[in-house]
């Protein structure tokens, strides 16, 4: 079990209150965890020690910058083995996904370390003879990231990396499902040198996150919020922010579609759809959900995916080097078994898996799912995916469009022109021809459309998100003015 404390400036620090909170193992019960929960008034403090702290990192220049960040990412990756045993206590994660998490939250550190140079701006012909009119960027303050369970150290980390290297200071609000994952990239970032006030972390119990969320983001020097999460919670943020007008970025659920056309690679697409619905539990807000499939070549790929699928096993990733590890907990359990059974009532087929071991569920597929049944319009977040049967490319262009959701996309197809011609048309923030819908680098704009969220995190992209664009002048000659 680990203990985790509130990392405010350069404190481990108990709540106000004494309150404390633990986070169970998914598969056992027994406490993974222990953290500190924050009160209102620790939340207020994390957000003091980082506006104390803006002043001097804001100044601090390129250079120093990019060693910090670099040397983070440094440290994160020596600590690999840490991360693998806390995520596979607080969220049942697979060595794997573990090892991957931390892989590409390095990379995102390096990448950030990289943009700080391109942090830039322009000058802008002026009509005012002697002037020199300059748009440049500036950081904006103190930068609140909230970040969930689901990839603790990608979207923990992504969460604080591009502000910092643009110049802001941080206050992470770890996710109640994982605080020590969470408060392990605190403890990282600190080592690196950015403690302070320039990272800050703060855990909540459950039962509190409305009120610590909505005192985080009301304080004044909060001055941009991002968020990734459910597109429930994801909704109630974005309101609380606009009655304080606080920009923020939201990257929510997903329903990634899929589409597999006539002309498609079979087996390399039954290797990207198992991949990218199955991988840490189908629990990726990118996970393939539905998969669309021309009804001429539905029958060749089924079979070919309940193949593979047959192959996923879930088990304790403490203990078994299975490909799947433990779904979240049993109310996700709960509502994978109720989303199968209500297929299954109204005409769909199951290929494979289905059964549940306390919280394991083995991968899982439904063909012919239509549009009555839950499984094809809620987003599962489970190792499920449902196999839709369609006539043609424009039939596959409205399934893969009729959902609220708009993250991820995959088109599969060996007439290249005609599957960009399908990505083109797809609505998603996200789409890859011939690739799963799984796929993030650090350098990429990354975010969804609809209810999936706006704002991109990523590379230059970013930059925008996390600075302050202005219009400075100089005149370099005596003005003229009417009166």
């Amino acid at each position: 079990m680990r203990n985790t404390s509130l990392l405010i400036g350069d404190d481990d620090r108990p709540s106000s209150s004494g309150a404390t909170f633990e986070r169970a193992n998914p598969l056992t019960g027994a406490v993974a965890s222990r953290a500190v929960a924050a009160s209102p008034d620790d939340a207020k403090a994390a957000v003091a020690a980082a506006a104390a702290a803006f002043a001097a990192w804001s100044e601090v220049g390129p250079g120093e910058r990019r060693a910090k960040l670099s040397l983070a990412a440094s440290l994160l990756e020596q600590r690999v083995d840490d991360f693998v045993e806390t995520m596979a206590e607080e969220t049942g994660a697979t060595r794997g996904w573990a090892h991957f998490n931390v892989q590409l939250a390095a990379n995102m550190l390096r990448e950030a370390a990289s943009m700080v140079t391109q942090i830039g701006g322009e000058v802008i012909p002026s009509d005012r003879p002697g002037l020199i009119a300059m748009a440049l960027r500036q950081p904006v303050g103190v930068v609140l990231g909230i970040a969930p369970w689901n990839a603790p150290v990608i979207l923990g980390v992504r969460a604080l990396a591009m502000p910092l290297a643009c110049g802001n200071t941080v206050v992470l609000k770890a996710s109640e499902i994982c605080p020590a994952t969470h408060g392990l990239i605190g403890t990282v970032l600190r080592e690196a040198g950015l403690g302070g006030g320039i990272v800050n972390v703060i855990s909540n119990a459950p039962e509190d996150a409305a009120k610590i969320v909505e005192t985080l983001i009301s304080q004044p020097v909060v001055r941009r919020v991002n968020f990734t999460g459910s597109t429930r919670v994801g909704r109630t943020i974005a309101e609380i922010a606009a009655r304080h007008l606080k920009p923020v970025l939201l990257e929510l659920g997903g329903k990634a579609p899929f589409v597999v056309l006539d002309d498609a690679d079979l087996d390399e697409a039954v290797s990207a759809a198992a991949f990218s619905g199955f991988m840490n539990q189908g629990q990726i807000c990118m996970a393939t959900e539905r998969i669309v499939v021309d009804a001429s070549v539905a029958d060749m790929f089924a079979g070919k995916l309940k193949a593979k699928a047959e192959t996923l096993i879930a088990g304790d990733p403490r203990t078994a080097n299975t490909p799947l590890g433990s779904v979240i907990g049993l109310a996700a359990i709960e509502r994978l078994d109720g989303l199968v059974k209500d297929a299954l009532t109204k005409g769909a087929r199951l290929l494979a898996g289905g059964t549940i071991r306390g919280t394991l569920m083995d991968a899982t597929v439904l063909d012919h799912v239509t549009p009555a049944m839950r499984v094809y319009g809620e987003e599962s977040f489970g190792p499920m995916v449902c196999i839709v049967r369609v006539s043609g490319v424009d039939e596959a262009v409205r399934v893969a469009n009729d959902t609220d959701y708009g993250l991820a996309a995959a088109v599969f197809g060996r007439d290249i022109g005609r599957a960009l011609g399908v990505a083109r048309r797809i609505e998603s923030g996200i789409c890859h021809v011939n690739g799963p819908t799984v796929h993030d680098e650090a350098q990429m704009p990354f975010g969804g459309v609809k209810e999936s969220g706006y704002g991109r995190f990523g590379g230059r992209a970013a930059i925008a998100e996390f600075t302050e664009l202005r219009w400075i002048t100089i005149s370099t000659a005596p003005g003229h003015y009417p009166i």
